[in-house]
């Protein structure tokens, strides 16, 4: 996956978990989790697109660790409001795997850049 893929893509990610944010019935405990939930998912993106911009091969592995760990974060925000049946799984499965998808897309291009030491 090319970089401009990756850029379009983690936007896309923050915009369906505002998106699903949105539709959750609000209380105090599902605006909380929603809350941590769309800092985290935005941080996706936000972190993706430093990473682009980064000084150095070790600034690019660093920024690709956070975006690693924020997704990994949202994953876990997902789970909670699975868990606690917020929202049933076809809403709550998607978000879940697209989590899947773009850890193990950046845990490639970790190490890629860690063998090839190239940005």
């Amino acid at each position: 996956m090319n970089r401009c893929n990756m850029k379009e893509r983690t936007f896309q990610f923050a915009v369906e978990i505002i998106r699903f944010c949105s539709i959750i019935t609000k209380n105090e405990l599902t605006q909380i989790l929603c809350r941590q939930l769309i800092r985290c998912s935005t941080s996706v993106g936000a972190n993706y697109r430093a990473a682009s911009r980064s000084k150095s091969v070790a600034d690019y592995i660093h920024k690709l660790k956070i975006v690693e760990e924020e997704c990994d974060e949202v994953q876990y925000f997902i789970e909670l409001i699975q868990s606690l049946e917020i929202m049933p799984k076809h809403k709550t499965n998607p978000l879940i795997s697209e989590c899947d998808e773009i850890i193990a897309i950046v845990i490639s291009m970790i190490k890629k850049a860690r063998l090839n030491r190239i940005i």
